[in-house]
């Protein structure tokens, strides 16, 4: 059966909490879920027909709210005049909407087009930047891998693409890419920390406007030529420079300062990140452009400093951490998040890329990324599979040819009067803009209801919280509802301005109306809850945000249930509450709140990727999928429960991070007995064969790609699954499926609890 939401977020990329509304604060309040709403604003709607861009300028409001013509407005044919549903203000339609009648509109009237994009009348933007930041403390094979990978990753970039390159090791080193002589270099000492104008002068970049690459008599968008002075010494377009720069890379070697053998190599990321950053402030203000970090090991010197040189000295841990005794981790932190905030207010992105089985900062450095929407990859070595296709991945392109990344974006939410705005959770900063729509709660990023994206892509995802204005009790009228309008403003790859603007009814009902309990979109709901839950864990105590997540969980119960006072037996939940509660039992587990296990570097990774993608992969991230294939029939999803674990299946398992697929005893003895390579046994072939190609299928749009595992029962890396499934049956009990030994509670005692305190009345 088709999923409604799923069908409404296929058409304007919007999922709700609750789909009716109440009709006032205090019941909003009551309903213990808050209204929210993930958007995705450069959804890819190719396959509903209803994607072209409108080639003409968006018709705005004239009033405070600069609200976008949409279907809900009421118009006026006669008088060309329109009314805006969110200030009221009545507007003059411009000259060219004087032939349209009731059954002639244009498309951003019809109610098909509650999702249209507009390309602007702007002239074209410079074109994208693309800044290399590379490690060159690595071993060979490394280093070697890396630079293959970096020279395929050239061949991808649009030929005006603009390209630099930084190396850092002990020092960091700018290269020169419009002189073509020899390879030239300017070289800054990792260990000092150099103002932005230092900087700039060093480069020869002093002058801000003067170094500009938009010369005089230069059209806009046109890239700066090659040779002379200035930023274009640095920064080339790929077209003019690729050889230069490959033949830098190719003859790249490592880092060559003497590392002793109880000594980390000295690694000055800080102070190339700073150079980058400076170099691009210079002047691309506004212009979308990415640094792409690549970045084999820990910032061992000058500002950003992670981890000492010294072996003896052991990078910070979740122990360390709460004990407020990582002695560089607070220092390192504020200097990334001034680095991010620089680079946020610009408009640019930071990408990182790490490669190290240890940790490389990621924790310190996460603000980089999370501030301007950038990837963040986290991989054992850049000559994995992970790196190599994930890093490929960044640079596909459209039906078109144009690189599937928006740069520079703006997100603008308009509500009507009965709706207010508390905040953002998401890749993105505020905008510090006040408008009447913002409310005086704050959830995430609040105060305002203009965020800045920099970087955005077709599956960026945000949620956005709002909170019911009325604090007094107004009854609802047949067709009381309210309005959401989500506007997006970015750079196309292409060079074009764009305006993605997504407008949402919805309506209010009566305090003990069963359309508001009939509305409640459970999965949403689960991944607005995870986002919360997240961005406190950041700030507070994780046993804290646990407790909060158990008392909202119960209230909801106790609100939402049927149920007798004191009789648990007696609890049911409706259909689209039955599986929240299970959600919530997955988080609770999850390494997104549970920090045991996980180091900071890959707390800071998960985190990251929960906070931008949809409902449908955050919700494998939360409770991840089980499929089941044995000689019996064909696959099936099975529960993610011990009892799903038998020695003559073969499970796959998807946890959006990690795809396993792991073989029961007895078909793990077939397999080393090479059953399958024998004619008869076609069908342990094919039992075999499936869950690797379903496997394949899973691999296919993911990003970041995910860790490849194959295994068997009894083998180390089957921990994987055994940590994930619901452990109903431990060392300590007896029956069906695998006994997984954890002192963790099930599924079920969790479900006793919560029917317990919900009919008790206690949270």
């Amino acid at each position: 059966m088709a999923n409604p939401f799923e069908e409404i977020e296929d058409q304007d990329g919007v999922r709700l909490s609750w789909n009716v509304w109440p009709s006032t604060r205090l019941e909003a309040t009551r309903m213990v879920v808050p209204i929210g709403a993930l958007y995705t604003p450069l959804k890819d709607r190719s396959a509903l027909g209803t994607h072209q861009p409108l080639g003409y300028e968006p018709v705005v409001c004239k009033g405070s709210c600069r609200a976008i013509l949409n279907p809900y407005c009421q118009i006026d044919p006669r008088g060309r005049v329109w009314n805006c549903p969110f200030c009221l203000q009545r507007n003059q339609l411009p000259p060219q909407y004087g032939d349209i009648t009731p059954h002639s509109l244009p498309p951003e009237l019809l109610q098909q087009y509650t999702t249209v994009e507009y390309i602007l009348n702007k002239p074209p933007t410079m074109p994208p930047v693309f800044l290399y930041v590379v490690d060159t403390c690595l071993d060979e094979d490394d280093l070697k891998a890396l630079k293959d990978s970096l020279v395929v990753s050239l061949s991808l970039l649009p030929p005006n693409a603009l390209v630099g390159l930084i190396t850092f090791g002990t020092m960091a080193q700018v290269h020169e890419l419009g002189y073509n002589e020899c390879p030239k270099s300017h070289v800054f000492r990792g260990s000092k920390e150099y103002p932005t104008k230092q900087i700039q002068e060093m480069l020869g970049l002093a002058g801000g406007a003067g170094a500009r690459p938009q010369a005089p008599g230069m059209k806009p968008g046109q890239p700066p030529m090659q040779g002379g002075s200035g930023i274009q010494r640095f920064l080339l377009p790929i077209s003019q420079c690729e050889f230069t720069i490959t033949t830098i890379l190719e003859q790249l070697q490592r880092d060559p300062w003497p590392v002793a053998h109880d000594k980390r190599p000295l690694r000055c990321t800080g102070t190339a990140l700073n150079v980058a950053v400076s170099l691009l402030e210079t002047a691309f203000q506004n212009t979308g452009a990415h640094i792409l970090l690549f970045s084999g090991g820990a910032c061992t010197e000058g500002p950003g400093l992670v981890v000492g040189n010294e072996l003896r000295e052991p990078i910070r841990g979740h122990s360390d951490i709460e004990k407020d005794s990582a002695k560089h981790a607070k220092k390192a932190a504020k200097f990334y998040e001034g680095l991010a905030a620089r680079v946020a207010e610009k408009g640019h992105v930071v990408d990182i890329f790490a490669g190290c089985l240890d940790q490389v900062g990621l924790m310190e450095m996460k603000k980089l990324a999370n501030m301007t929407n950038g990837f963040m990859v986290l991989s054992d070595s850049f000559n994995t599979v992970v790196f190599k296709q994930s890093f490929i991945r960044v640079f596909e392109k459209d039906q078109d040819g144009f690189l599937q990344m928006g740069f520079n974006a703006t997100l603008e939410v308009q509500t009507t009067k009965e709706l207010k705005v508390c905040g953002l959770i998401g890749p993105a900063v505020s905008n510090n803009k006040k408008a009447p729509c913002v409310g005086e709660t704050e959830i995430g990023i609040g105060g305002t209801n203009a965020w800045k994206l920099c970087g955005i892509t077709p599956k960026t995802t945000v949620s956005i919280h709002f909170e019911v204005a009325a604090q007094q009790q107004v009854q609802p009228g047949p067709n009381s509802r309210g309005l959401i309008q989500f506007v997006t403003m970015y750079q196309h790859s292409s060079g074009q301005y764009r305006l993605r603007v997504t407008t949402i009814a919805r309506s209010f009902a009566d305090t003990n109306s069963p359309d508001i309990n009939a509305s409640f979109d459970q999965e949403a709901a689960a991944v607005l809850m995870a986002r919360i839950g997240v961005f406190k864990a950041e700030n507070d105590n994780i046993a804290d945000v646990l407790r909060w997540l158990d008392r909202m969980l119960i209230r909801l119960c106790q609100k939402f249930a049927d149920y007798r006072k004191d009789d648990p037996m007696s609890f049911q939940l409706a259909e689209n509450f039955s599986i929240y509660p299970q959600f919530m039992f997955h988080l609770r587990r999850s390494q997104f709140l549970q920090v045991f296990n996980n180091s900071p570097d890959e707390t800071a990774y998960y985190r990251h990727i929960l906070n931008g993608e949809d409902v449908n992969n955050s919700l494998i991230m939360i409770q991840p999928t089980l499929m089941a294939y044995t000689l019996n029939g064909p696959p099936e999803p099975v529960l993610l429960d011990s009892v799903s674990i038998k020695p003559d299946s073969i499970l796959l398992l998807d946890t959006f991070f990690h795809v396993l697929i792991w073989h029961g005893e007895t078909i793990a003895g077939w397999r080393k007995a090479k059953y399958h390579e024998q004619p008869e046994y076609v069908n342990i072939k094919e039992l075999l064969e499936t869950p690797k190609a379903d496997a394949q299928d899973l691999l296919l749009d993911r990003f970041p790609i995910p860790r490849y595992i194959d295994t068997a029962q009894g083998g180390s890396q089957a921990r994987f699954l055994l940590s994930k499934v619901n452990p109903s049956n431990t060392h300590q009990s007896f029956g069906a499926g695998a006994a997984i030994p954890t002192d963790d509670v099930s599924l079920q005692v969790f479900m006793e609890h919560l029917k317990k305190l919900s009919v008790s009345g206690s949270t």
